[in-house]
């Protein structure tokens, strides 16, 4: 796949009046701030993630217990951003199951309106996941979509997972520290249309890497 420039334009191209919540492919790029490198280094064309870019990797990967209607594809950690094709399959009428992973910042539960159901508001975290009990019909909402889930959600709830175990990284382990916010406040998507564009958006995924000092992301 030739090398598109545009890919990594950080202007939103949503489609206007399209219906992110619907059936479908799509190719996410997020990057981090300032582009500045956090999750590991390139050599010889292979991705060295440091435990901070394994950590992106695992959160990708909870997406698929988060949200029940989407599957996780082909993806990418590189040093400033990351590359993913994610599907939504569409489930109605069903609500995820398991446990919901909430933002727990200083272990302190952040219930929506202040509403923590969590024993003496503090969250009850094994393996550094918020488990909050759902006894709260207010909350409710929070637990996934219904019909559909919006991209914009999907991406927000991976960027606060990932935000916040970062913090812990920085905080327990001594990780670069990152300055106000660890991602860029937007993100680039493009839709998947159809079976020769998802070859090549996954050829891209795998070789980027490779690519890695001809990528308009590349900050040394």
């Amino acid at each position: 796949m030739a090398y598109n420039p545009q890919i990594h334009n950080r202007r939103s191209i949503r489609l206007k009046d399209y219906d992110y919540s619907q059936k479908g492919l799509y190719f996410l790029t997020i990057c981090c701030q300032s582009r500045i490198s956090y999750f590991g280094k390139i050599e010889n064309g292979k991705m060295i993630l440091n435990d901070a870019g394994k950590m992106i990797e695992t959160w990708y990967w909870e997406l698929g217990n988060k949200f029940s209607d989407i599957q996780c594809h082909e993806m990418v950690v590189m040093p400033n951003h990351f590359h993913c094709i994610i599907e939504n399959i569409g489930t109605k009428n069903k609500k995820n199951v398991g446990a919901d992973l909430c933002v727990c910042p200083k272990n302190q539960c952040v219930c929506p309106k202040n509403q923590c159901v969590c024993p003496k508001n503090q969250c009850v975290c094994p393996k550094n996941q918020c488990v909050c009990p759902k006894t709260n019909k207010n909350l409710d909402k929070y637990q996934g979509e219904h019909i559909g889930s919006p991209l914009h959600d999907v991406v927000r709830w991976f960027k606060t997972m990932t935000t916040n175990a970062y913090i812990r990284g920085v905080k327990n382990m001594g990780w670069q520290r990152f300055n106000r916010k660890l991602w860029q406040r937007n993100y680039w998507e493009h839709i998947i249309r159809n079976e020769k564009s998802l070859e090549q958006i996954a050829n891209y995924i795998y070789e980027n890497p490779m690519r890695w000092q001809q990528d308009k992301l590349f900050n040394k």
